[in-house]
């Protein structure tokens, strides 16, 4: 018996740009734009194919977002790339031109997070997705892989309203090798268990996999969730596993004050308090390779672990 290769590590921007061309031709009326960074999002792919519907503003983001609001108000449904760090500059035109009248606007942002590695601290946005999620009307969504990746696209393609996607600048493992199981505003339970619940997002995910693995060793059962959507949040995922675990650990790529972690402890303090422990950001990072920019955080899988054992010894 011959087991299959498991799948080349792959970057979540990757997915982009060929699940716009296959959505284009199935018949999607998508239209792109771009702030000079189509090569690195991956959306350049897409102008590659189809260059009469894809726009680019050079280093214009406010530029880019009011476009993308017009050619949505006309009708069609407009994905808009650029790194997260610099979609953060036209939240004006976000709030006031998208958002406010609710428009068909995807605003896929790539390099999320710490991350983005060697480029240093003024590229690595660690704030993007509580500002997203700020905005009323906004679905926002961070994939674990490059499968879930091009789940949400789709799902971002075919779901009315706007969206803030991130991706991220590295290869990473693959964890969805059978096909992404991503429904919008829910939860997906990668592992059960019943003395710690990890919710995780991003590239956070595989590492919470991880680390519930080495717990499991110990005799500690983590249940790991993939908050794959932001917002809406899975009240009722979190409800169920404060309820079945009695403890909670949140990791992400991102500032903890504000981001997952602020959203799951809003959430449940009004519900079912319990203990819960924080893997995050609290300060902006360095120059690094992405791996050692994780480290430096503790955004590891044996600092999920630590944060786990925290929250059940204080059950």
């Amino acid at each position: 018996m011959t087991t299959a290769p498991a799948p080349a590590p792959a970057a979540t921007r990757e997915a982009v740009g060929p699940t716009l061309i296959r959505l284009h031709q199935a018949g999607n009326d998508l239209v792109v734009v771009d702030a000079d960074l189509g090569k690195s999002t991956s959306a350049r792919k897409f102008r590659d194919e189809f260059p009469e519907r894809f726009f680019t503003f050079g280093v214009a983001e406010q530029n880019m977002i009011s476009a993308a609001a017009g050619f949505a108000a006309m009708g069609h449904t407009v994905f808009a790339t650029t790194f997260a760090v610099f979609a953060e500059h036209a939240f004006d035109q976000l709030r006031m031109s998208v958002a406010q009248p609710n428009l068909d606007v995807k605003l896929v942002a790539s390099h999320g997070g710490v991350s983005t590695g060697e480029d240093g601290a003024s590229a690595q946005s660690i704030e993007d997705i509580a500002a997203m999620s700020s905005l009323p009307n906004f679905h926002v969504c961070v994939p674990a892989d490059v499968v879930e990746s091009e789940a949400i696209i789709e799902a971002a393609a075919t779901t009315p309203g706007p969206f803030y996607v991130r991706t991220a600048r590295p290869k990473t493992p693959v964890i969805y090798t059978d096909g992404a199981r991503f429904e919008l505003g829910k939860a997906h339970m990668l592992r059960d268990g019943g003395d710690v619940t990890i919710v995780a997002c991003g590239l956070l995910v595989e590492r919470a996999v991880t680390a519930a693995e080495h717990l499991a060793a110990e005799g500690i059962e983590a249940r790991v969730l993939n908050m794959a959507t932001i917002r809406p949040l899975d009240v009722a995922a979190l409800e169920a596993a404060a309820a079945d675990t009695g403890a909670i650990v949140v990791a992400e790529e991102h500032l903890n004050h504000t981001g997952l972690a602020a959203m799951c402890a809003h959430a449940l303090a009004t519900r079912n308090p319990v203990p819960m422990e924080f893997v995050g950001v609290d300060r902006y990072g360095e120059s690094a390779t992405w791996s050692e920019a994780l480290e430096m955080m503790g955004l590891t899988p044996e600092g999920v672990a630590q944060a786990a054992r925290q929250a059940v010894a204080r059950k």
